[in-house]
Order: structure tokens, then C-alpha cells, then sequence
């Protein structure tokens, strides 16, 4: 990730109030950002479920963001194949995100989540020694 493109990153997420993300490594920074993702998106579904439609828009807009931040972090020309997959799947999360908000879409919302989850889940996986950091 260039500097300009983690700089991008750490921007939209302290926009949503996480104001350690200026302290992160690489790593942890992206970890943090699909953290908050996949919180604001739960909570735009809390607050579609409870017809707080002004809370939920103002949730999804800020998944957007921070998506939209992750995206712009991606390297391209290092990460080949499996950065134009994580593009087109951030892609496709924010206009399944559009839909939920243009048509309080619960299981639109619950899709970004899981697919969040799912990216999540394999970042979390990545050993300290294949992120060029020291175990422990």
C-alpha cells in the first residue's frame, strides 16, 4: 500500500472517529477499517429495523466511505489478480449498499456484512511473518 494510498485510508476512517488509526501499521490499519465497515453496517440495519431511516443513510454513507477507502488502498500493480477481485467485490459491496439505502434493503445490508466478514476473517488469518512483522 503507497503511503498516499494508506494516507487515503487512515483519512476515512478517523472521519468515522477512530482517531488510533494514525498509529497503525499496515495491517492493523485495514483490520480497523473492516472493523468499522462492518460496524456501520450492522448498525445501518439496527437502524433500518427500528425506522430510524435519517441514522441509516447517515450509516451506510460512512460504510461507503470507508470501502471506498479501502478500495483506494489497494495496489494494483503488486496485487495482480487479487486486487482486481477485492476492487470489483468492494465495488459491487458499495452498490449493493446504494440499493439498501435507496430501498431499505435489510438483506442487502446483511450481504456486505457477511461478504465484510468473510474478507475480514481471511486478514485476520495472515501470519505475522507474511505481513513482514515479528511474531508476538
Amino acid at each position: 500500500m503507497s503511503y498516499a494510498r494508506m494516507s487515503s485510508a487512515i483519512n476515512q476512517y478517523q472521519a468515522v472517529g477512530a482517531a488510533s488509526a494514525s498509529y497503525a501499521d499496515p495491517h492493523r490499519l485495514i483490520q480497523m477499517l473492516l472493523e468499522g465497515a462492518i460496524g456501520r453496517t450492522n448498525a445501518a440495519l439496527s437502524a433500518l429495523a427500528q425506522q430510524d431511516l435519517p441514522a441509516k443513510a447517515q450509516l451506510i454513507s460512512k460504510a461507503t466511505a470507508i470501502i471506498d477507502g479501502l478500495r483506494g488502498g489497494l495496489d494494483m500493480e503488486k496485487g495482480g489478480e487479487l486486487a482486481a477481485n477485492l476492487d470489483a467485490l468492494y465495488e459491487y459491496m458499495q452498490l449493493r449498499l446504494f440499493h439498501a439505502n435507496l430501498k431499505n434493503d435489510a438483506a442487502a445490508l446483511e450481504e456486505v456484512a457477511r461478504l465484510l466478514g468473510e474478507i475480514k476473517q481471511g486478514w485476520d488469518a495472515i501470519p505475522p511473518e507474511a505481513r513482514g512483522l515479528e511474531a508476538g
